[in-house]
């Protein structure tokens, strides 16, 4: 009897291992069944090839990047958007993976988006923009509110918008072209995001550092070949009255000054809108502080829903 009470402590231990490892495998599989399955492709819609990802289940959420990059300017939202929403982005035509547009041949954004759409099966999305993304995506909520739940306005830019602060924008990147010849793409990056219209707004150096690196992939094809791009007409600005969808304005204290001119503005002309400035950060706000970004948008989508 009493070496049986003298082994039990050890069966006891034992059995108390053995379940901490059972626990640590049931642990490890509940994660890999959390991980985030991403589906990517090429939709061959509207004459063209645009690359996209898409993950997560329920309702959609359409990321459309800015100028200079790729849908890589939504990597600290994808995946965890992705957790409570059927989230693509995607690279527009002319960027990243998409096919370059062709001279000569006109097109619109608006088609592409909504051809991409059609060929996930998504009937209606949530339609956020970035910057350049952010003009694409008011044109495409205006033309088509059947297909859009709300409207996210990051760094908010609208096309037909002028002001002090845009035509320094604009002048700035009228010089792209000349260093593009005479030195190359990187010197061209460099320019761009060193320019002073642009440094403050990307001053964070590790998103200075990011952004740079996103842009390596840029083509530039923009600035060496006449685009055929068609906007929507009348210009965005003049339709703003059009948007009943809700409207999310984000904006930053850093935030490049013409954009946070759009975003007042936005904030005054659209009834159903509401704007959020993140204290500290630039242009690329969701880059750069991306947890108080993402509470900021996610928030948003759960009042409206």
């Amino acid at each position: 009897m009493k070496k049986l009470l003298a082994i039990f402590p050890l069966i006891f231990l034992l059995c108390f291992v053995l379940c901490c490892k059972q626990g640590e495998e049931t642990a490890s599989k509940a994660e890999e069944a959390d991980e985030i399955q991403i589906e990517t492709g090429y939709a061959e819609v509207n004459g063209t090839r645009l690359y996209y990802e898409a993950a997560g289940s329920g309702d959609a959420i359409l990321l459309i990047h800015g100028n200079g990059g790729d849908r890589r300017h939504w990597d600290g939202q994808f995946e965890v958007f992705a957790r409570d929403y059927r989230v693509v982005r995607f690279d527009v035509r002319g960027f990243g993976k998409s096919a370059m547009p062709v001279e000569g041949q006109p097109y619109r954004c608006n088609d592409d988006i909504k051809a991409l759409l059609e060929f996930l099966g998504i009937p209606k999305a949530h339609i956020a923009g970035l910057s350049m993304g952010c003009a694409l995506a008011v044109d495409f909520v205006i033309e088509h509110p059947e297909m859009s739940r709300s409207l996210i306005a990051v760094g908010p830019w609208v096309f037909g918008y002028g002001s002090k602060a845009i035509s320094e924008l604009l002048s700035a990147l009228d010089k792209i072209p000349e260093i593009l010849e005479k030195k190359g793409k990187e010197s061209a990056q460099e320019y761009w995001m060193s320019n002073p219209a642009f440094k403050e707004a990307f001053k964070n150096p590790a998103v200075f550092d990011r952004m740079m690196e996103i842009g390596k992939d840029y083509t530039f094809w923009s600035f060496t070949h006449e685009d055929p791009i068609q906007i929507l007409m009348p210009m965005a600005i003049k339709q703003l009255d059009r948007i009943q969808e809700p409207l999310l304005i984000v904006t930053a204290e850093f935030d490049l000054k013409g954009c946070r001119e759009m975003a007042d503005h936005l904030e005054k002309t659209i009834p159903n809108s509401r704007k959020i400035l993140i204290e500290g950060a630039g242009h690329a706000m969701n880059l750069e502080k991306p947890g108080e970004f993402n509470k900021a948008v996610l928030d948003f989508l759960k009042e409206i829903e």
